[in-house]
């Protein structure tokens, strides 16, 4: 700025300087012309007339010849000392005398020309005729140099230069003094404008210069500076509010939870906007508005105004209407609106509010509602910034909404996966067992029928005899158990079995007597504590059931919450009814305070064989329960985190009536008559202890190894007349296998009994599998009740 205002300065200076040797140079250069072109006419007069003179005098000389008198006359122009030559010629035009006398001829023109003055270059020259009266005598040529127009124009430039250094001298001291009383009014506006940039407060104004020149100049300035200060204001505010609207998508784009969102939006309103008071109305789908969140610091406020969080606002109308409708409603003075919310925030103090609509697209979430104390105290700027948060904000819920739906959606994707892999890995494990089951039933099938005859038609036993014999059916018994167990992981409910109506309260009161010792002696001896409570809902509804499989069920939820706190904790059971679409169920809680499961051990904590126990588990415990719930129809929940304890739940459909057994269990008396039977199978040891036991039950006993042997054998008796009154085959064998037999012989005889005697036979009752033409289907190992049942009933 300083640097301008001097450059100014000087240029004025400059120019007043300037100026003022123009006019003098113009002067000058007018004055030494007109001299110069006077000099020059001057010069022709006197050379004339110099000319004339000389003319005259030198006459006589001419006329009578004499060189001498002419050479004399001639040199009376050594007076002039700026005649550089001079010649006379003679009327015949011949040179006759020369001034100077040795003057060089070269330098005198070779012929006369005619009378007359004038200008060659550096010289003035010019002829005069010398006559006597009427006759011309000769001619007289002179040259006068121009030294003396030289030494006049050397004086005049230095009269000039004189002058000139008088009249800079003089300017320089005038435009001095002028420019210091023209530039002080600049210096005064070039101060001020230093200082406001300097210190960017545009509040400094210039001073008044008194001038009338300037005064409009400094007023000008300082309305400019007051423009510019409003708009620096209005800009800083508005570079404000941008970054608070940055700070807060950034803060609001890192959450998933509409309450986080709005509780970060609310917080940084009140802080850094500031507002009095903030709150976001959401409206579920109508006009019905819901307090979502209050700021941290309006809570107290709106508690005294009655709004608290979760609480209804029920005057959706007149300014809230227009907001839930998309628009920006500004009330400056709330106690002029008639309306309960006005009237409320009005009541605590609050005057100015500001409805801004959560409106994403065409779809409005709720309103963003912010009060001031004072009347009128949100700008435009601040209206629009709240309109342009409250998209934002809408954009959040949208997302936080899209964002649960897809986690919902993935939450559902992800269980389903995990049942139908859970699925997959039980029918793989089921076939396995499926085979496993066979060989075993198969195996241990002589021993059972051996076992059974000789406790049965073996009276004269010794005691330890019979003693072995029970402990060897008991041990077979077992071994069947076994493999029924190993079905649970993958069968359906048997529609077999026996369905009762299940008291669930009666259930866990029984289960929690049984496993007494479990959780209470055992860990007291070792100084352990564990607590074990129950919260047991009153009436709870009845459902169908098999009560021994929930009591197996709930007594291995047991087994592995004590395992699960080895340094003693709380073990709760609970039950109530729940909800459920389909109508009411019936939930099943054990919970307790142990280690927890990680998501990978509660992921696969339902496979069979899985187990965290080490040697001591067999992972067969959680598998067998949920068999159980999926033959109940039923649903498992599972809650564990490392260190949190774990809750199980089952939950079951109080509905539907109790399923009657097709079969019964009991004694039945044995068939009337002996019968004629013909077994069929493969394995030769089961077909002699099979044919060994019916025959000490008195009946007539074919055997044949063999699919193909059976037919063959059945055939021939047919030929012969004869025939038998039932066919006991197996299912698995090769080449012909139980059902070839089966059609074959109902082809021959439609009226013979053909009973299916597998190792399959459990899996195929369960899933009420017959093949065509056979009447019955039994398990192995075989049981000679369950044979004399069915004889009984096929061939009375």
């Amino acid at each position: 700025m300083r640097g301008n205002s001097t450059s100014l300065g000087r240029a004025f200076m400059r120019a007043m300087l300037l100026s003022c040797g123009a006019v003098l140079v113009i002067t000058s250069i007018s004055f030494f012309v007109y001299d110069l072109i006077s000099f020059r006419q001057n010069g022709i007069r006197q050379l004339r007339a110099l000319g004339e003179a000389v003319a005259i005098n030198s006459s006589a000389a001419l006329a009578f010849q004499n060189t001498g008198d002419a050479e004399q006359v001639l040199a009376a122009l050594r007076a002039d000392a700026a005649i550089r030559v001079a010649a006379l010629y003679d009327s015949r035009g011949e040179l006759f005398a020369t001034y100077p006398a040795d003057v060089d001829p070269a330098m005198l023109p070779a012929a006369v020309g005619d009378p007359g003055y004038h200008y060659e270059g550096l010289s003035l020259t010019g002829f005069e005729p010398v006559s006597e009266g009427q006759r011309r005598l000769g001619t007289l040529y002179v040259r006068s140099d121009l030294s003396a127009i030289w030494e006049r124009a050397g004086l005049y430039a230095l009269i000039v230069l004189v002058v000139a250094a008088l009249a800079g001298l003089a300017a320089y001291l005038i435009s001095r003094r002028l420019r210091t009383r023209l530039m002080q009014p600049i210096r005064m506006l070039q101060q001020t404008a230093g200082a406001v940039s300097e210190r960017h407060d545009y509040t400094v104004r210039a001073a008044s210069t008194g001038t009338e020149e300037f005064e409009p100049l400094t007023g000008a300035f300082n309305h400019m500076l007051e423009q510019i200060g409003r708009s620096e204001q209005k800009l800083q505010s508005h570079l404000g509010r941008l970054d608070l609207l940055q700070h807060i998508t950034r803060a609001i784009g890192d959450r998933q939870d509409m309450a986080s969102v709005f509780e970060v939006v609310l917080a940084n309103l009140e802080h850094n906007l500031p507002v009095d008071f903030g709150a976001v109305l959401t409206q579920d789908g109508g006009q019905h508005l819901t307090v979502a969140r209050i700021g941290p610091a309006s809570r107290s406020l709106a508690g005294r105004l009655g709004l608290p969080e979760g609480g209804d606002v029920s005057d959706a109308t007149g300014a809230m209407a227009r907001s839930l409708m998309g628009d920006l409603v500004y009330e400056p003075d709330a106690p002029e609106i008639p309306l309960p919310f006005m009237r409320r925030l009005s009541e605590a103090g609050l005057h100015s509010v500001v409805l801004a609509p959560l409106v994403f697209e065409s779809d409005v979430y709720g309103v963003l509602a912010c009060a001031r104390r004072e009347k009128d105290a949100f700008s435009s700027g601040e209206c629009e910034f709240l309109r342009q948060l409250a998209e934002h904000v809408a954009l959040a819920i949208r997302q936080a909404t899209l964002y649960g739906a897809l986690q919902q959606a993935y939450d559902e994707l992800r269980q389903s996966q995990l049942t139908i892999l859970q699925q997959e890995r039980l029918r793989a494990l089921g076939q396995m067992a499926s085979g496993i089951a066979h060989d075993i039933n198969n195996a241990i099938s002589p021993v059972s029928l051996y076992t059974e005859a000789l406790l049965e038609h073996e009276p004269g036993l010794s005691e330890r005899a019979r003693g072995y014999l029970e402990t060897i059916q008991q041990a077979v018994q077992d071994v069947a158990g076994t493999v029924a167990r190993m079905r649970e992981f993958y069968r359906e409910r048997d529609v077999q079995r026996t369905l009762d109506r299940v008291d669930v309260n009666r259930v866990i009161t029984q289960v929690v007597e049984l496993t007494r010792p479990r959780w209470s002696d055992q860990p007291q001896r070792q100084g352990i504590v564990i607590e074990l409570k129950t919260e047991l809902a009153p009436d709870l509804p009845e459902f169908t059931g098999a009560g021994n499989e929930i009591r197996d069920a709930l007594t291995n939820l047991i087994f592995n919450a004590v395992d699960a706190m080895p340094h003693g904790g709380v073990l709760t059971l609970r039950s109530r009814a729940v909800s459920v679409p389909e109508g009411t169920s019936v939930m099943i809680e054990v919970t307790d305070t142990g280690v927890g499961m990680d998501e990978d051990t509660r992921r696969r904590c339902l496979e069979p064989f899985y187990t965290t126990k080490g040697e001591r588990g067999t992972g067969l415990g959680l598998a067998m329960v949920y068999g159980m719930v999926q033959r109940h129809s039923a649903s498992l929940e599972i809650d564990s985190e490392p260190g949190m304890g774990t809750t199980m739940r089952l939950i079951f459909t109080a509905t539907g009536p109790a399923t009657e057994a097709t079969v019964r269990i009991g004694t039945l008396p044995a068939p009337p008559r002996p019968l004629r039977i013909l077994l069929v199978d493969d394995d030769p040891l089961l077909l002699k202890s099979l044919r060994d036991t019916l025959q000490q039950e008195g009946h007539l006993i074919t055997a044949a190894a063999g699919g193909q042997a059976g037919v063959d054998t059945f055939n021939e008796e047919h030929r012969r007349g004869g025939g038998f009154d039932i066919v006991v085959t197996d299912l698995g064998m090769p080449y012909v296998d139980g059902r070839r037999v089966a059609s074959t012989i109902k082809s021959v005889s439609p009226d013979t009994p053909v009973v299916l005697l597998t190792g399959w036979g459990q899996r195929m009752i369960s899933a009420n599998e017959k093949p065509a033409f056979v009447d019955r289907v039994l398990s192995k190992p075989p049981r000679l009740h369950e044979l004399r049942a069915t004889f009984a009933e096929l061939a009375p």
